[in-house]
């Protein structure tokens, strides 16, 4: 038969997924499968969460890996716990060494924005905690996919040619040379439908799941990246390795019209939601569809995006705290500088005074909202030799002005875009959400939430809504299926209004809630191969 698997003629339509015994959603329809294996095994819904992510380093590497962060939110015994497994910047990279090299902006690729790797150590800490089931077995369907191959899905083939066309240009280097071997080994991509694996990234896995971990950090694997480091003059080494711990923090929530909606604190951007959410809270909204709502959306986002991209870092050096950029005398100062005209936005005072998303669920109760990423698609093009880990590259969001908080120095974590979410109520668990994405997923849970908040939208009806996101200025890309009149009424009131058709750029999420009878109702993204696994 032939067919393109990529073009659909037609609008679909998903319906809300129920099951009473354990829940797994994501943007792949393996690493969903993976979880709900090891959930059908006697695991929790933190060993589901771990599985579908280690899966997502093999059947999603266009948006995650080995070599990437993870952030989670877990939902147990009536607790909400949130881990930050992100990297610091080595110990031997300074402003003042890449200035000596002309180096006047931290680059996308190479060795220079590469930070400590905090995914594996995130799945250990998250199984050693909370987990039911060793480590090995929970990592064992991830092992088989690397192992075995499997088949490219329609998002993640149409990712990888596009990495590999931006890589086959841009990157110049013996350094990069694994990262073509590994995933263009035919010199080529792996085309739709086609197998690809990686006998490397199964081996990987496979020391991760032995040794809890400890390889990648203080074993083998961390001599090997050591060693690739050094022989391209890169800045990471084993010592920055072996130092690396995950950090167990106290989310950060606002309350939004009586429901408690959680974020993991900075250095991640969540707050950006939760800012925007305080300004949103002092409207009543009844119409999705009116150019007055939209409008507010825009610039209370805008506001907060400034306030975020100004003021979030490495929280030991944030020059203000979290309560104060959520406190609710400052959402009223930003709140009444919204009028009928779209501004220029600039950040406040508040001291005067590409991204895998997964959501997972069982029958005991425990929720998790996890998140993990190599950033930009497949991070710096760097892949260790022999290993598969295909580094990130986080560290390209430092700024190289002294002065910033955000500001690049040795052992600091930079600002931090991957974000997971979750909402409560009372002293009882809604659920797990997220909107992967970049710059997006702060916009993408603000819309997400007011969807099923204001607007009473069932969780696949909020995650199929048509999305705006602000990019900088009074620039608002919108995409197909935004309505012709409300973009006119839009531009009226002083919006750049730009059609952006690649949907992949608006975010791709997935919710999973919890009904008062204990009923899971999930919603999955139709802009990606979001699948939800369930029994």
């Amino acid at each position: 038969m032939k067919f393109n698997s990529s073009v659909y003629s037609y609008p679909s339509r998903r319906n809300v997924v129920y099951a009473k015994k354990g829940m797994v959603a994501t943007g792949q329809p393996m690493a969903a499968q993976a979880g709900l294996e090891i959930l059908r095994a006697g695991g929790n819904a933190i060993d589901a969460a771990i599985a579908t992510a280690a899966c997502l380093t093999v059947v999603e590497p266009t948006s995650n890996g080995i070599g990437g962060d993870n952030f989670a939110l877990v939902w147990t015994k009536g607790k909400l716990y949130g881990l930050n497994s992100s990297g610091k910047a080595p110990k031997s990279i300074s402003i003042e060494k890449l200035k000596e090299k002309g180096i006047t902006e931290i680059p996308k690729y190479g060795w220079v924005p590469v930070t400590v790797p905090g995914a594996p150590a995130g799945w250990a800490a998250l199984s050693k905690r909370f987990g039911k089931l060793p480590l090995a077995g929970v990592l064992a369907p991830a092992i088989r996919y690397a192992s075995e191959g499997y088949a490219l899905t329609p998002n993640v083939s149409k990712l990888w040619d596009k990495a590999y066309k931006n890589f086959k240009v841009g990157l110049k280097g013996g350094e990069f040379a694994d990262w073509f071997d590994t995933f263009a080994p035919n010199g080529r991509p792996p085309k739709l439908g086609e197998t690809w694996r990686s006998s490397d990234h199964a081996k990987t896995l496979g020391l991760i799941a032995e040794t809890n971990a400890e390889a990648f950090y203080k074993g083998e694997l961390a001599d090997k990246i050591d060693e690739f480091s050094r022989k391209y003059n890169g800045y990471l080494r084993k010592e920055d390795l072996e130092e690396f711990e995950p950090e167990w923090v106290e989310p950060i929530c606002i309350n939004y019209r009586g429901y408690n909606v959680w974020e993991i604190p900075p250095n991640g951007h969540g707050i950006v939601a939760l800012m925007a959410l305080n300004i949103l809270k002092g409207y009543e909204f009844k119409d999705r569809d009116n150019a007055d709502t939209l409008h507010k959306q825009i610039e209370a986002m805008k506001l907060a995006f400034v306030d975020g991209q100004k003021y979030v870092a490495d929280p030991r050096m944030m020059s203000v705290t979290a309560e104060q950029l959520l406190s609710e005398k400052y959402a009223d100062g930003r709140r009444a500088l919204i009028g009928e005209e779209a501004i220029m936005p600039v950040p406040g005072e508040p001291a005067s005074g590409g991204t895998v998303y997964l959501a997972t669920a069982d029958e005991e109760g425990n929720m998790v909202s996890m998140i993990q990423s190599n950033y930009m698609g497949f991070g710096s093009g760097l892949v260790v030799p022999g290993t598969g880990i295909a580094l990130h590259n986080r560290g390209h969001n430092f700024t190289l002005d002294p002065g910033h908080d955000n500001a690049l120095a040795p052992g600091k974590k930079p600002y931090h875009t991957i974000i997971p979410a979750f909402l409560t109520k009372g002293n009882k668990a809604v659920g797990p959400f997220g909107v992967m994405g970049g710059f997006m997923q702060p916009q993408g849970h603000v819309q997400v939430i007011m969807n099923t908040i204001d607007f009473n939208m069932n969780p696949q009806d909020a995650l199929d809504a048509y999305r705006w996101q602000w990019v900088g200025g009074k620039k608002i890309e919108i995409e197909p299926g935004f309505p012709n009149h409300l973009a006119l009424q839009l531009a009226a009131k002083g919006h750049d209004i730009v059609p952006q058709l690649d949907t992949h750029l608006m975010g791709r999420g997935q919710i999973i809630w919890r009904d008062e009878n204990g009923t899971l109702c999930g919603g999955t993204e139709p802009r990606t191969d979001g699948t939800i696994a369930a029994w």
